[in-house]
């Protein structure tokens, strides 16, 4: 498992590049689909796959594509899944391994950016949460009931039922359509605890969703 690689945060890199993307989450021990087409993230997964492996997923803000505002905080992940299409676009999966804060981005040449991360406030990360510290899955099921009821989503209820509880919060969180900001409140909580605390509270009140929305 690639956690395992990283007990400590001198485990870690002390760079890594980054990829803005509004409105997508990683989190620690979650796995994260993506298809890789601009050139310059190709790029970067290259020589990712050349280094670490590691690379931090990060929201962007603003409307500026090319070099967009960054929230303050991201979460890094390990490729642990890579294939290449025919007509040249990568298919990969990241495995959350550690969130960051930027101490700093980095002057580079490379058509991506890459920033120094401060691992500190977030070492935690490194350590599954014991399931004994999670809220009861019943508070968390009947709000999402309620959520989903209102806004006309269809759930996997079985897989609600019988999921880790780190991972059904993770999967709601990533998956329902909450705003740029509540996204990042979910992915800054300080621990897995008040992430679905937070989620919790978003849910109940009540949050207008996109009607053609499944979650899986």
């Amino acid at each position: 498992m690639p956690h395992e690689t990283y007990r400590k945060p001198s485990d870690l890199p002390e760079t890594i590049p980054i990829f803005p993307l509004s409105g997508v989450l990683l989190f620690p021990r979650w796995s994260l689909p993506l298809n890789i087409f601009e050139p310059r993230y190709l790029n970067m997964i290259d020589d990712a796959m050349s280094g670490s492996r590691l690379i931090g997923m990060i929201q962007s803000q603003g409307d500026d594509r090319v070099h967009p505002s960054l929230a303050n905080t991201g979460c890094a992940g390990r490729i642990t899944s890579y294939s290449e299409t025919d007509d040249g676009r990568y298919l990969i999966s990241l495995t959350g391994i550690c969130r960051f804060g930027i101490e700093a981005e980095l002057q580079v040449e490379t058509p991506y950016r890459r920033v120094k991360p401060d691992w500190q406030a977030f070492v935690h990360d490194l350590v599954s949460p014991p399931e004994s510290s999670l809220p009861e899955r019943l508070k968390l099921v009947n709000s999402l009931k309620r959520y989903t009821q209102i806004n006309s989503m269809e759930v996997d209820w079985e897989a609600v039922e019988h999921a880790p509880m780190e991972t059904l919060i993770n999967a709601l969180c990533a998956g329902c359509p909450f705003g740029t900001q509540e996204k990042q409140a979910l992915l800054e909580a300080s621990s897995v605890a008040e992430r679905a605390q937070t989620l919790i509270t978003l849910l109940d009140m009540d949050v207008p969703g996109d009607d053609s929305s499944t979650l899986q």
